[in-house]
């Protein structure tokens, strides 16, 4: 992992967290009990009620381990943020020492596993059926598969894989203990048999309160973080399988975050119960309609088309035709071509509230900025643009002092505890940039799915766009196009595309999925001296902001539009009574496999409306005309040279 710290914008930006700070908030991130203290020493250090936590830290020129809790199998790894570049023979080292501490960490749970399952069938053979008992009685459930143990005390089975892993042991008055050192990750109890169907809660009652009001295959899962697990499991043997999520409301959201978090990635059906602090369990007990939450009456998944067209639906905009709101937006560009800075300009739009960009009006808003690197140029391009706008008002806008894996569920929990501490919730998130956030492969089909799923996870918690920033490829060719999957593309709702010709930024849409493509946008960047801030040889320090540009001059053949024309013509053109006519579709494609365009670009180029392009170019020189669905060629001499 990058970095472990989501703070606000404050003004010691560079300023990085302690050790100690650091490895407190991975701990507190994972839900996992923080210890007195920390020893880097390769050993496993037990601590906490019944010695369930533990931790193995190393220190081999980078800090790092491993760290959990074997009760409730929270946990994950940690590395030192720091700002120092390390060799590939420290980088080596870690890796060596972080695979060591994971192998004991996993082999010492393995063992205690095994032994909490062997005690765990033997304390099950010795309970027997319940018939009542104070805490069914309190929650109005039948008992179910639970026992009753020697001491009077519910007995609850906890399955994984169909075998018997770990025990729940309910008190009468509703305290809950697992046995000590069981799996608990995955753990399932199954109410009914399989069906197409399932109901995912979290706990014992809330999942026999479902049970008996639907008679519906129903599984608890006995914490919020199983919910994602046995999604996984489920959807692995079956992709038809409805999966419905019951979460809890409580107040921490911990619930709905992780059911938030199934819906994205299985395709899980969330119903969340309405009332703070109430489960389904509560939620029927004070009178609520349970069955009709889960199933309501007037919903329905089809809808006839007439009834669906009624309600209008316009898209709503952060930044008129370039940031659309609770979508994906993708900004790519070359390395230093100012992309940052663009994305700055929006950013700070919107959580200054400044109406306009560029022609174009702004809805403010909360915006988050994930920043992975280039912290100190951050903070300079922020400080130089509130001094060029000369703004000293608040500031609706949060940057991250680091990054993190957004790609693994660690990191996307450390992410969503971060942004919900903010007194306002977000309507934009940036990553910049996306391979600082990415634990994954970007060119794997699969890691770019893992993401494309925490970017919606965001989206579904907070009701935000999500914008991501990246690069391109290093070739001429490669340079309107994001680097990586395919995926990534397909995805998109909004794509931009920042190039940089000798100092004129070129802002333009490569694709906008439920709306026209936005003309190019021309921006320079001015430079900005910032007043008070002087380097160590008290040079002044200077930054850039986005101002208003022209078109650059673009160094082509008079004839160059006649050219693609022609050649588009001669591959796929057609000869008829009223001259030579070419097809829309028939030149962009020619453009693209001729010319070289990108796609994006090829449809721009062919548009009647783009001042800029081929198409508008030769029907302003009377050379072609609009023609049903493409143009016909009306200058008589080109008009009979085509017709040879």
């Amino acid at each position: 992992m990058a970095g472990n710290n989501l703070l606000p914008f404050v003004n010691d930006l560079d300023s990085a967290p302690s050790v100690d700070q650091q490895l407190r908030e991975a701990f507190r991130s994972s839900d996992v009990e923080i210890p007195e203290s920390f020893t880097f020493d390769r050993e496993i250090h037990r601590y906490g009620h019944k010695k369930r936590c533990w931790y193995v830290l190393f220190d081999d020129g980078i800090k790092g381990g491993a760290f959990g809790d074997w009760a409730t199998d929270h946990g994950g790894t940690w590395r030192e943020y720091s700002a120092k570049a390390y060799t590939p023979l420290e980088e080596m080292q870690f890796a060596q020492a972080m695979a060591e501490a994971k192998k004991k960490a996993e082999i010492a749970r393995q063992i205690k596993a095994e032994l909490a399952a062997e005690t765990a069938q033997e304390l099950w053979d010795d309970s027997t059926p319940a018939t009542s008992h104070d805490y069914l009685t309190r929650k109005g459930v039948k008992s179910h598969m639970a026992r009753i143990n020697g001491d009077g005390n519910l007995v609850v089975p906890m399955y994984i894989d169909g075998e018997l892993a770990s025990l729940q042991t309910i008190f009468r008055n509703g305290d809950k203990l697992f046995l000590k050192g069981g799996r608990t990750k995955g753990a399932y109890l199954q109410f009914g048999d399989a069906g197409s169907k399932v109901y995912l809660a979290e706990g014992f009652a809330t999942a026999a309160t479902i049970y008996e009001e639907t008679g519906v295959w129903t599984m608890a899962v006995f914490s919020a973080h199983n919910l994602v697990d046995v999604s996984r499991s489920i959807r692995k043997k079956s992709d038809l399988v409805e999966i419905v999520i019951v979460a809890d409301n409580d107040v921490s959201g911990t619930g709905m975050n992780y059911a938030t978090q199934s819906s994205a990635k299985y395709g899980a059906r969330v119903v969340l119960i309405p009332e703070t602090g109430q489960d389904a369990n509560d939620y029927r007990a004070n009178g609520g309609d349970l069955l009709n939450l889960l199933n309501p009456e007037s919903e329905t998944w089809l809808v006839n088309a007439k009834e669906f067209c009624q309600k209008p639906a316009p898209i709503r905009w952060h930044v008129k035709r370039w940031i659309q709101a609770e979508a994906l937006i993708m900004v790519h560009g070359p390395s230093g071509c100012g992309k940052t800075f663009v994305v700055l300009d929006w950013c700070l739009r919107m959580a200054c509230n400044q109406p306009d960009w560029m022609g174009n009006k702004v809805r403010p808003g909360p915006v988050v900025y994930l920043a992975g690197e280039g912290h100190h140029g951050i903070k300079s391009r922020i400080v130089a643009w509130l001094q060029h706008n000369q703004y000293n008002g608040n500031m609706d806008l949060w940057i991250s002092k680091s990054g993190c894996d957004l790609d693994t569920t660690a990191g996307l929990q450390l992410a969503l505890a971060h942004i919900r501490t903010l007194p306002v919730k977000p309507c934009l998130i940036v990553v910049d940039t996306l391979h600082r956030f990415l634990a994954g492969d970007e060119n794997s089909a699969q890691d770019t799915k893992a993401m494309l799923d925490s970017c919606a996870v965001l989206r579904e918690a907070f009701g935000a766009s999500t914008l991501l920033v990246h690069h391109t490829g290093v070739s001429a060719e490669a340079q309107h196009r994001a680097r990586g999957s395919s995926s990534w593309k397909g995805a998109l709702e909004i794509e931009i595309s920042i190039k940089n010709d000798n100092g004129t930024l070129t802002i333009s849409q490569m694709k906008a999925k439920d709306s026209d493509e936005a003309e190019d946008v021309f921006c320079e960047l001015q430079e900005v001296g910032i007043e008070g801030w002087f380097d160590e040889d008290e040079e002044q320090v200077k930054s850039a902001v986005i101002i208003s540009g022209v078109a650059p001059i673009k160094k082509e053949a008079p004839d160059q539009a006649w050219k693609a024309f022609s050649d588009a013509f001669w591959s796929a053109g057609e000869k008829t009574d009223e001259g030579p006519y070419l097809t829309k579709s028939a030149w962009e494609k020619a453009l693209v496999t001729i010319s070289g365009k990108s796609e994006g670009s090829a449809r721009k180029y062919v548009q009647t409306g783009f001042e800029n392009g081929f198409a508008a170019k030769l029907i302003s020189s009377g050379k072609i005309k609009a023609h049903k669905n493409g143009f016909l060629v009306i200058d008589p001499v080109l008009s009979s040279a085509l017709s040879i």
